[in-house]
């Protein structure tokens, strides 16, 4: 994934064969979202993917699964095609709970993927 703000700029170095993808994006098409980018910006450049659930965000900012759902969700329905991310902190999987968080987090993309499946890489970090 790429910062948002050099998008633009790796999009135009790449070959048209590598797809580019900005490491986040917002729930909703518009509002004041102060820090934050649309799917429609994403688009606006030129780029087709977003990374949404990275661990990052989700230890750093404390996105819960149902938020990155939602991500996803606007994601899909603006056009754009998500890496979904999923996979446990390292106290999970030293508390053996590996498979649970990993079908919870899997289990609350389900109704945002729907029959989008072509549209969306599962990735586990």
């Amino acid at each position: 994934g790429v910062p948002a703000i050099y998008l633009a700029y790796v999009k135009t170095i790449v070959p048209d064969t590598i797809g580019v993808a900005a490491q986040n994006c917002w729930k909703v098409a518009k509002g004041a979202f102060t820090g934050e980018i649309s799917p429609a910006m994403i688009k606006d450049v030129g780029c087709d993917w977003v990374i949404l659930g990275h661990s990052e965000r989700r230890t750093i900012y404390g996105e819960k699964d149902d938020l990155v759902a939602e991500k996803v969700a606007h994601a899909l329905e603006s056009g754009l095609k998500v890496i979904a991310c999923i996979g446990e902190t390292l106290e999970e999987r030293e508390a053996g709970k590996t498979e649970e968080v990993v079908f919870r987090q899997t289990k609350a993309l389900l109704p945002a993927i729907g029959s989008n499946w072509d549209k969306v890489v599962l990735a586990y970090e």
